[in-house]
């Protein structure tokens, strides 16, 4: 491959920037032949719903679809608290830094509750003291907690960590929410069975991204118990995340759970980020940061090198504390590894 195709030097800025994988494309061009029902009502949204409850082992569960991770998370955490209440999670928690207030906006006003996190996860502890810090009616009593699985910076939460938060929440009768962009890469590198990291641990909502496992669109929404779900529906349609033609969002998920396609995917997201990861750590100004425990890598490096890789084309982000992040995806290929790779040795050799 060469670095002149199109988007070449994009790979790494996020696995958004990956197009379709061709089992989801396939499948989406399928459900464009001839007639079927709409709002939900087809036998592609069925077939996936079914196939979700098998692939989670759960029959109770209740699946919703919106169309992007900003809604599904939103009205996900809008449903398990009222206006008054407050959502704990993590300082660097997408929900906090990156959804432009809509958690508290689809809730009428719900505060998020941070707390720093922990090589980016939230611990049973700093839960139990925000929750105990105040008990007064000045103070938006906490009734939720969210935990972003894989986190910002590409770590995981292990079983025992989610069941640790689940107590807590139990005791506080607090529910509790998953944000599951990246959950296929957890799945894929913990290599557990699903079920065990969501319902099994404590898990009440699951929000199960599908853009950046190689869908074209659409998140899943899953609740593990039906009761909890009454209602969700009217909720998703006056957000306007009821789509009309379903069967375009459930299509690709049907083609990616069959044959285990999703996991597939994100396990080759996972070695190129350990690839990633092992090349950069051998090169001299590069500091990594954080286990490459998923799809992401993050390293410090110096402000002239950051510069240096934009100017050759190298597209990134800065993120947590000005660390550079590199994201892989379903797509990104070992040649690009070992370009990007060879680029920064360069830009580093100079630096020193």
């Amino acid at each position: 491959m060469s670095d002149s195709l199109p988007g070449f030097k994009l790979q790494f800025a996020s696995d958004n920037t990956a197009g379709v994988c061709p089992e989801a494309l396939e499948a989406f061009n399928t459900a464009n032949a001839g007639f079927a029902s709409p709002y939900g009502n087809d036998e592609s949204t069925a077939q996936v719903c079914d196939l979700l409850r098998e692939v989670f082992e759960r029959e109770e569960l209740e699946v919703f679809f919106a169309f992007n991770g900003t809604a599904a998370n939103s009205l996900a955490l809008a449903s398990m608290c009222q206006p008054y209440q407050s959502v704990i999670c993590t300082d660097a928690a997408h929900v906090e830094t990156d959804e432009c207030g809509a958690p508290e906006f689809f809730s009428n006003g719900s505060k998020l509750l941070t707390a720093p996190h922990h090589q980016g996860k939230l611990t049973a502890a700093s839960v139990d003291a925000l929750v105990k810090r105040r008990t007064d009616i000045h103070y938006p009593r906490p009734k939720a907690v969210t935990i972003t699985q894989s986190t910002e910076i590409g770590t995981l939460y292990h079983k025992g960590e989610i069941a640790g938060i689940s107590q807590v929440c139990r005791a506080n009768g607090l529910n509790l929410h998953m944000d599951g962009a990246r959950f296929a890469n957890a799945v894929a590198s913990l290599k557990c069975s699903p079920a065990d990291i969501t319902w099994r641990s404590g898990v009440d909502v699951l929000c199960f991204g599908g853009t950046k496992m190689g869908l074209p669109v659409g998140e899943a929404i899953l609740f593990f118990n039906r009761d909890q779900a009454e209602d969700f529906a009217y909720r998703c349609k006056q957000a306007g995340q009821l789509a009309s033609k379903m069967r375009y969002l459930s299509s690709p998920w049907l083609a990616m759970l069959q044959q285990d396609n999703w996991l597939k995917h994100a396990g080759h997201a996972n070695r190129m980020a350990h690839l990633l990861h092992d090349r950069i750590a051998d090169l001299p100004g590069a500091e990594m940061l954080y286990p490459t425990e998923a799809n992401a890598v993050l390293v410090n490096l110096p402000d002239a090198a950051v510069h240096a890789m934009h100017e050759r084309g190298w597209t990134f982000y800065t993120f947590i504390g000005g660390s550079a992040r590199f994201m892989c995806s379903w797509a990104t290929t070992e040649a690009a590894v070992d370009a990007l790779v060879a680029d920064l040795a360069s830009v580093l050799q100079r630096q020193a």
